[in-house]
């Protein structure tokens, strides 16, 4: 079954947001390392290899059907940051946006009747949850914790110990 026109235009364009999102991310880790918070920039390495993977999944998936995947150029990042909650804020505006282009993507392949589509966007749709739920506990940690030194430092040790696990075909 082809893509529909709109559909293959859409999950094209998630692409390369899922690509820009990794580039905005590692522009995060960079503030938080220069800061001396290394679990912080840790977290948001192990964001951008998410997004990364985010998409070569939709790639794949698009090559699979048949669609001429289209690498387009990456804006660069323009956040500055001030302290070291405004990248946590900017992560969770961040985050909702790329809800609502996942959800355009959905709503496109329902319109449509494409089931398969919908069914690769179930992953995203529940994975969209998740990284909004961490970016939102994040930002409460830091309003709680963050004012504290000792209080940082042990949020700092928490976010080092993450790792990445690249998601399977198991996970979707």
């Amino acid at each position: 079954m082809a893509l529909e026109k709109k559909v293959g235009e859409l999950l094209n364009t998630q692409v390369n947001k899922e690509f820009y999102s990794a580039y905005l991310y590692l522009t995060f880790a960079d503030y938080y390392d220069m800061r001396g918070l290394k679990g912080f920039a840790n977290w948001y390495v192990i964001q951008a290899q998410e997004e990364v993977a985010h998409a070569r999944i939709i790639r794949r998936y698009l090559l699979d059907n048949d669609w001429p995947v289209k690498m387009l150029a990456i804006d660069q990042p323009d956040k500055t940051f001030e302290n070291d909650l405004e990248p946590l804020e900017a992560a969770l505006e961040h985050e909702r946006y790329v809800t609502a282009s996942i959800n355009e993507c959905y709503a496109a392949a329902h319109e449509a009747h494409d089931f398969r589509t919908m069914q690769l966007l179930d992953w995203f749709v529940k994975e969209q949850g998740e990284e909004e739920a961490n970016a939102s506990e994040m930002i409460s940690n830091m309003e709680l914790f963050g004012s504290d030194p000792r209080g940082l430092y042990s949020l700092d040790r928490e976010y080092l110990a993450r790792s990445f696990t690249a998601p399977t075909d198991m996970d979707m």
